[in-house]
């Protein structure tokens, strides 16, 4: 499943693109109601426009191209490839939404990854985390140490779904919904912050240039 949910633009400023990367696969999983109260959460403001990209409908496979680009994809990982990393690269920040699988995050999100660079590149990430008593916080520090690779600017603030304190109740939203949803408009806020700064900077700039 991948849609887009869209606010009003800003009076005076463009809202800021943002892709939430729902990073989970697995069958039973809670990525997509985790997703959908973040959405549901920040739909109300006007400074941001979300597009959700799930990894469970993309077709990517483990195998990749050589450095030199050969053998080249299938047909059908081209065609996985033009649904998705054009919207990658539209986005000017990113939300992913995570949980912790085995002490850290899940081989669909690494996968979806590395099938792209450029479109990282120069642009902030934020978290939504959940999964056990440490909410996804290992996975978060894991994937920070990656978009750092990829020359993404992660912020400082997450939000972290902890069992059983702030978990997911059985509607699928947060059992604390006050500090999550105060965690939620920090993040968004620095991801804000900074997407603007980068947009004004890449605009002047390009990256790597």
């Amino acid at each position: 499943m991948s849609h887009t949910v869209r606010t009003n633009e800003a009076a005076g400023d463009a809202a800021l693109r943002v892709a939430v990367i729902v990073g989970s696969a697995r069958g039973g999983r809670a990525g997509l109601s985790v997703t959908e109260w973040f959405t549901r959460h920040v739909s109300h403001r006007t400074d941001i426009e979300l597009d959700v990209v799930d990894v469970a409908s993309l077709d990517l496979p483990v195998s990749m191209p050589g450095w030199d680009g050969l053998p080249a994809p299938a047909p059908e990982t081209q065609a996985a490839l033009a649904g998705v990393t054009p919207r990658l690269a539209a986005a000017e920040a990113f939300v992913v939404v995570t949980p912790e699988y085995n002490h850290s995050f899940p081989a669909s999100l690494k996968n979806l990854i590395d099938w792209h660079y450029t479109q990282w590149q120069a642009k902030p990430i934020g978290f939504v985390s959940y999964g056990g008593l440490g909410g996804g916080l290992r996975a978060v520090e894991q994937l920070r140490q990656v978009f750092a690779e990829l020359h993404a600017m992660t912020v400082r603030d997450s939000v972290s779904l902890h069992g059983p304190w702030s978990g997911l109740g059985a509607d699928g939203r947060p059992l604390d919904a006050a500090v999550c949803e105060g965690a939620a408009k920090n993040m968004v806020d620095q991801v804000l912050w900074w997407g603007r700064a980068l947009r004004t900077a890449r605009a002047e700039h390009p990256y790597g240039k």
